[in-house]
């Protein structure tokens, strides 16, 4: 039987608040256990809930981003369940009413096509804290810390029909809620995760199939293997004659299996009503039309923009779009450099290379952007090669000082002077006199080997344009 795949994501996205959502305790990561949980987030008697109103701000913003419905009265619910690192034995969440409502995001997959996954609501929530089971002697700690951190859980439509197709919508969310610095984005730090429901169907079948919950993944590679285990233990339950439970799983990434953590429960199960601590959310559009006026510009605008000013391939805009500090960056370079594909490919090919080999964020990198597009002007005057330039961001790289001071201090700086090059050029051709009579005898792609002779002789320095061109002509002689 050919089966379809029905995925929908719920990503909870940790609001970039100094202060908790309904207390004035830090959210700030990295604090010793339990330092950061307050009365408040501990539900003690005779304290109350007071709204933190950047958490509003940043909910909003995200709504008017995606071309969301904003709800003008949104209403605060007790989600009622009992877990160890759940203080109040309720969670203060959305139901009914949320901040945010129906939208829509377009996502690229990876043949270039576009698609539209729909966005069904986006709602204002405080975590819980955290269950830590290692170095316990089979006790479980409780780390309270999380406990009131603001959250905005964006649920999307079940429109996606592969782990890809997910991968790249969680992508998405993940560059937008950046862009518009209302999140960190930091998967590390479980500021940004999901949960997938997954669930097959015959292909043709309109019904959907009974689903599970994937709970708590926390990077793209885990979310794509997380789906693809899962759609393949569907379909062996099934193809067995069995029928597939509705359940919450973990995923295993060192095991690369899920498995059932509980039952899945419905919305009853939690017994929502309104918080009654805590009165409507009213906005007007005054409010909402405030906020829209700080949006800065999005993701897919400044692609488009990229593309158009500075005649970049789409597949180079993407990758300098993705994140709003690296497509910074990247204008900074070309503002200093003054060459826009230079700048890409240096960006692109030698910094994010250099990041992704060290582990490291843009924000840690030793290269500035000024640092490499003085470098960049310093191969367009021809005082380096694009070679040297190698060794140039290397030594930038290690600390050694910015692009300038390197060339001088190691001798670095290109050889334009053609009456020294000739010299180098004739030195090479009256050593190698078997290669010139191939070159003349019509194989003419033993001129790399000449240029890279040429090269090698002066040490790297001799402009390569200036070789081509003398060992062209003097090999026509």
């Amino acid at each position: 039987m050919q089966w379809e795949v029905v995925i929908g994501l719920e990503i909870h996205a940790q609001l970039a608040t100094k202060s908790k959502i309904f207390s004035a305790a830090s959210t700030a990561y990295g604090a010793a256990p339990n330092s950061q949980a307050c009365a408040v987030d501990l539900g003690l008697p005779g304290v109350l809930p007071v709204f933190n109103k950047e958490a509003l701000r940043m909910a909003v913003k995200f709504g008017l981003a995606n071309g969301c419905d904003i709800t003008r009265r949104s209403v605060f619910a007790r989600k009622n369940y009992f877990y160890p690192d759940l203080p109040k034995g309720y969670q203060i969440s959305q139901m009914d009413h949320p901040i945010v409502a129906k939208g829509e995001l377009e996502i690229e997959l990876e043949d270039g096509s576009t698609k539209i996954i729909g966005i069904t609501r986006a709602h204002l929530e405080e975590d819980a804290g955290k269950s830590l089971h290692e170095d316990f002697h089979g006790m479980t700690g409780i780390d309270l810390n999380r406990a009131g951190t603001p959250l905005l859980e964006i649920v999307s439509e079940p429109d996606m029909r592969s782990a890809k197709e997910a991968v790249a919508y969680m992508k998405k969310i993940h560059s937008l809620v950046q862009y518009l610095e209302i999140c960190d984005g930091n998967m590390q730090e479980g500021s940004f995760r999901c949960d997938a429901n997954v669930s097959i169907r015959p292909k043709g079948q309109q019904e959907y199939g009974t689903r599970a919950e994937l709970k708590n993944i926390n990077s793209f590679r885990f979310v794509e293997r997380a789906i693809n285990v899962e759609v393949e233990r569907q379909i062996d339950v099934l193809e067995g004659g069995a029928k597939v439970v509705q359940e919450t799983r973990l995923y295993d990434a060192d095991k690369n299996e899920t498995r059932s953590m509980r039952s899945k429960e419905e919305a009853f199960d939690y017994r929502y009503f309104p918080d009654p601590d805590l009165l409507p959310v009213e906005i007007d559009d005054a409010y909402i039309e405030a906020i829209r006026a700080t949006l800065p510009e999005l993701p897919d605008a400044k692609k488009m923009r990229f593309i158009d000013e500075y005649n970049l391939k789409a597949e180079d805009a993407n990758t300098l779009t993705s994140d709003r500090g690296l497509a910074d960056f990247f204008e900074a370079v070309v503002k200093t450099g003054g060459d826009t594909k230079l700048s890409a490919n240096w960006v692109i090919s030698e910094l994010l290379g250099a990041l992704n080999k060290g582990s490291m964020g843009l924000a840690e990198s030793p290269v500035t952007a000024e640092m490499l597009g003085d470098m960049i002007k310093r191969i367009k005057d021809n005082t380096i090669s694009g070679k040297i330039a190698k060794q140039v961001f290397a030594a930038m790289w290690e600390d050694e000082g910015d692009a300038d001071a390197i060339i001088e201090a190691k001798g670095l700086k290109q050889v334009t002077d053609s009456g020294a090059i000739e010299k180098i050029v004739d030195e090479v051709l009256a050593n190698n006199p078997a290669q010139v009579e191939q070159y003349r005898g019509g194989n003419e792609k033993i001129l790399g080997f000449f240029v890279g002779q040429v090269m090698k002789a002066s040490q790297g320095k001799a402009n390569p344009g200036q070789v081509n061109q003398l060992l062209s002509a003097k090999l026509k002689d």
